[in-house]
């Protein structure tokens, strides 16, 4: 059996304060968009299950990888058959796209199906949460507005589908923690719900990202490529989740011919 785990990209992060228990409470709008990895099960041949991964390099053991972390999960509950896994990675790793989450999810729901587990949604998203913050979101894998540490969801009618996205990703590596570590949580004026709803063309002066402000004091070339995508037309740009990859959202096809050759570059 195989899927397609996608990336997602944050429309605005509010970083509200931090919690007791170390993380922080934060609103944001998490937003799936057709940038995928490929993952694979299929029997183990003579019982002894194997990890492949292929495609962008990811650092560490194979069984420390999220996907294989997301079968021992539910090993530990359920009578799982060996397989072996096989996962090629396109989505850039320490983007802020949730590359690795997107895996740890579909490697659920393609084990529900494979093993039929016959999980209910709301089961699979509390694995998905013993897994990363941003895990449950790919288990529906639908616009939501999410809160507290980003696993509360609500629904929120929004749809990119008229305009193109394209997704930067700058030969730089953002650490989430760092990221995190150098936040000031603060209660915005307005609060995100509120800002959704303009047209998105005024977004640019309203919806905010708050990583971005210390991000790009420590990585100048991550906002060089913000203001980039806006001198080439963006109705809006921003950075998504805590970086490096910055999206933009135009209102027409583009070719961004301006930007360097060390920076990747995806039409979604």
């Amino acid at each position: 059996m195989i899927c397609f785990p996608n990336a997602k990209i944050n429309l605005g992060l509010h970083i509200l304060s931090k919690r007791s228990d170390g993380y922080h409470n934060i609103e944001t709008i998490f937003y799936p968009i057709h940038l995928c990895d490929a993952l694979e099960i299929v029997p183990a041949p003579e019982g002894k299950g194997v990890f492949t991964q292929t495609g962008i390099p990811i650092a560490g053991k194979p069984e420390d990888n999220i996907v294989m972390k997301a079968y021992t999960i539910l090993k530990e509950d359920y009578n799982l058959p060996k397989v072996s896994i096989f996962l090629r990675k396109q989505i850039p790793v320490g983007a802020g796209l949730g590359g690795g989450s997107s895996n740890a999810a579909f490697m659920i729901k393609l084990l529900n199906d494979y093993a039929e587990l016959k999980l209910s949604i709301n089961q699979m998203e509390a694995y998905a949460a013993q897994l990363g913050a941003d895990c449950p979101f790919f288990i529906q894998n639908v616009p939501v507005f999410a809160e507290g540490t980003g696993t509360f969801f609500s629904p929120i009618a929004i749809s990119l589908q008229e305009y193109q996205l394209v997704v930067v990703k700058p030969a730089v590596f953002v650490s989430t923690k760092e990221a995190y570590h150098r936040i000031r949580p603060h209660q915005p004026k307005v609060p995100l719900k509120d800002i959704i709803r303009l047209p998105i063309n005024e977004w640019k002066d309203h919806l905010v990202n708050d990583f971005e402000s210390e991000v790009f004091i420590r990585f100048p070339e991550i906002k060089d490529v913000k203001q980039k995508l806006y001198a080439a037309g963006a109705l809006y740009a921003s950075m998504s989740g805590s970086g490096s990859a910055v999206f933009g959202i135009f209102d027409k096809s583009v070719e961004l011919n301006r930007l360097t050759i060390k920076e990747q570059i995806m039409y979604v």
